[in-house]
Order: C-alpha cells, then sequence, then structure tokens
C-alpha cells in the first residue's frame, strides 16, 4: 500500500482503502480501480491523498498499443462496471416488453368488463404472474414501453404501478405473501374510473367542483368493484379506496389520517403519483422523473408516508456510477457519484467537466439513458 498526492495518481491503480468526503461520506470503495472521472471527483470533493496497492502489483492496469494520433489510453480488465467506454448495451428486456404489452392489453379489457362487474381475475393472475418473472429486468427510471399512446396513459400507469409497487413492497421488508397482492393493488388502484365519465376523466382544463367531485368518486367505485372479487385481498380493495388519502387526514374520500390508510395504499399513493407525472397525457407532456422524485419527496411532509417516499427515492435513484444520463439543457454525461443525502442530484461528467447538480440547480437530469 502507497500513500499518494491525488495530483501524482494515474488512471488505473486500484485504491487499498475507502475514500470519504471531507463530510464523512463513501466517496469510493476500497478495490475500486480509478479511472480518469473518478480523479476528477477526488479533486471536485478536495481529497488530497488517497491510499492505493503499488503499481508493480496491480495486474488489472495494462497499457494499450499507441497508434499514431491515438491518444494515450488504458485496458482493465476485470468488472469495469460503467466505464463510460461501453456501447449501449445489448437489448436483454425483450421478454419484459412482450408480457407488458399483453399485461397492456389485459388491463384495457379489464376496464371495459369492470363496468358490469365481470374481471377475468384467473387471467389476470396469470398474466400478472408472468410480468412478475421479469420483473429483475425492470428499472424504474430506465423502463419505457415500446408502445405508448397518450390516451392508454391510465393503462400504462396501471402496469407500471403494479411493477414498481412489487419492488417498494420488497424494499419496504413487507412479507413475500404480500408482494403479489400489492401488484395487484397497483394494477387495480384506479379500476373505479371506469365508471367516470371519459369526457369528465379527460377534461383538459380544469374541472368544475361538481366534475371534481365526480372524478372522486373512482375511489368508492374501485373498491365496490373489488368488494366481491376472491382473487384479492382486503388490503388492494382498501388501496382502491385509500390511494388519494393523505397521512395529515386532508385526503380523500374519508380524510384517514396515517395510522388509519392500509400500507398498501401508502404505498400505492407513491408509485401512482410518480407514474402519472411521468407519463405522457394527451393534454400534457410528461416530466423528468428526477424532477417529479423532488416533488415526491415535497410531499412527504404532512401527506405521503416519509419512510416508504425516503426507501423508493434511494432506491430507484441507486444508479452505479458511468449510468449516462440526459440533462435538461440536452447535454449528455455520466452519473459519477450521488450523495445519500441529495439523492436526485449526483455529480454528472459531461465531456470531461464535472457538474454538481447540487450547486447548480437550474439544471436537471431529464432522462436515464442507460
Amino acid at each position: 500500500m502507497t500513500i499518494k498526492a491525488v495530483n501524482e495518481v494515474v488512471a488505473g491503480v486500484k485504491l487499498a482503502k475507502d475514500v470519504h468526503t471531507p463530510l464523512g461520506g463513501l466517496l469510493l470503495h476500497k478495490g475500486k480501480v480509478l479511472l480518469p472521472r473518478d480523479l476528477e471527483v477526488l479533486k471536485a470533493f478536495m481529497v488530497d491523498h488517497v491510499i492505493v496497492e503499488s503499481v508493480e502489483a496491480d495486474s488489472t492496469r495494462i497499457p494499450t498499443v499507441k497508434s499514431a494520433g491515438q491518444k494515450p489510453s488504458l485496458i482493465f480488465t476485470g468488472n469495469q462496471q460503467g466505464s463510460g467506454n461501453e456501447e449501449a448495451p445489448v437489448r436483454k428486456d425483450l421478454a419484459l416488453h412482450e408480457e407488458y404489452d399483453k399485461t397492456m392489453t389485459l388491463v384495457k379489457n379489464c376496464y371495459q368488463s369492470a363496468i358490469t362487474g365481470e374481471l377475468r381475475m384467473y387471467e389476470v393472475r396469470n398474466q400478472l404472474d408472468n410480468l412478475l418473472k421479469h420483473q429483475h429486468e425492470y428499472h424504474i427510471l430506465k423502463f419505457i414501453p415500446r408502445m405508448t399512446n397518450r390516451h392508454d396513459y391510465r393503462y400504462h400507469s396501471a402496469v407500471l404501478c403494479a411493477l414498481s409497487s412489487y419492488k417498494l413492497a420488497q424494499w419496504m421488508g413487507l412479507p413475500q405473501k404480500d408482494w403479489m397482492q400489492v401488484a395487484f393493488a397497483g394494477l387495480l388502484h384506479d379500476i373505479g374510473n371506469a365508471k367516470i365519465d371519459p369526457i369528465v376523466l379527460n377534461k383538459p382544463s380544469k374541472l368544475t367542483e361538481e366534475e371534481n367531485e365526480e372524478v372522486r368518486q373512482h375511489t368508492t367505485y374501485g373498491y365496490q368493484i373489488l368488494k366481491n372479487v376472491a382473487a384479492v385481498n382486503e388490503g388492494v380493495r382498501l388501496a382502491a379506496l385509500q390511494h388519494h388519502e393523505k397521512v395529515d387526514g386532508s385526503g380523500y374520500p374519508l380524510r384517514l389520517e396515517g395510522n388509519k390508510i392500509h400500507i398498501y395504499a401508502k404505498i400505492v399513493a407513491v408509485t401512482d403519483i410518480f407514474h402519472a407525472m411521468t407519463l405522457d397525457k394527451f393534454y400534457r407532456n410528461a416530466q423528468s422523473p428526477y424532477v417529479v422524485l423532488e416533488q415526491i419527496q415535497l410531499e412527504a411532509f404532512g401527506k405521503l408516508d416519509p419512510k416508504i417516499v425516503q426507501t423508493f427515492i434511494q432506491k430507484v435513484t441507486a444508479l452505479h456510477s458511468g449510468t449516462r444520463v440526459r440533462l435538461s439543457n440536452s447535454t449528455s454525461g455520466e452519473i459519477v457519484f450521488t450523495d445519500a443525502q441529495h439523492p436526485t442530484r449526483p455529480m454528472v461528467s459531461v465531456q470531461g467537466e464535472i457538474i454538481n447538480l447540487m450547486q447548480q440547480r437550474q439544471l436537471y437530469i431529464e432522462e436515464v439513458i442507460y
């Protein structure tokens, strides 16, 4: 092991000890092979020295042959995830997309048949099970449906809420027996909209008080539709009824306070807001997922369950260094460091320049590319 000044460290050496920020946050892990952008991060955090393994013992750094007019570079052996030099990954989520599309079609049919109370739940359960078999390929910030139609956003929201609620139930430590039921809650939480006048439901301008009251009835209608459905438990029915309740008692339809709102409803409330705001509607464009996460974070104070919100934001923003993103100024770069205290505003390397989104508040991440 050798103590080296950061100004003397070259790309390709391996850290022998963890590196922390001046405030004590973990910046780089022990064993990390330093890349050029890591050196920029160290300088940006004003880290003076690091402890590295001796270069002579480092077998992971192999110089490439320099050809005329080519800048010197290094090839790293082993798993150097997120180096920034890789091509866009080969599509591995085709099965997920295929099952997603099938679930979308089934959800559409469910909305149409819900008016008469005839939900084909055996078919829905089988299809949802097929979809969730591929949930490990689903990343909330990265997944984009193959076929989107602004008029179908409610069906997309239902399927996405099922996938995201399933993950959030796991992250919250709910028993495994609840995971599928929480997915049902996400899938069916807005089923009561089937009984709302579509002209009112899709009205682009502000609703009148009477129209607003009609739309709010979808929670009660949803509970009534699911009341006699044997395939779902009471938590799923209550999620349909309570997903617009707020922990401070300001929600609807019953103005319940936090301890009276079912955990399924609290989970679905978060995923519902996220997907409703990040999907294109025929009267409004999708918003940046990172901007929406910040808005959800603000909602956590008195409105949403703060523990669920914190878990959701921390987990969905846990992207590895090297993840490519597009910023709101149309430039693209790579995430190089995410502060756990400010997960929606990481440091991004753009053409060799480190942009700290905590300092440059006018910028934000518009899209996760891969």
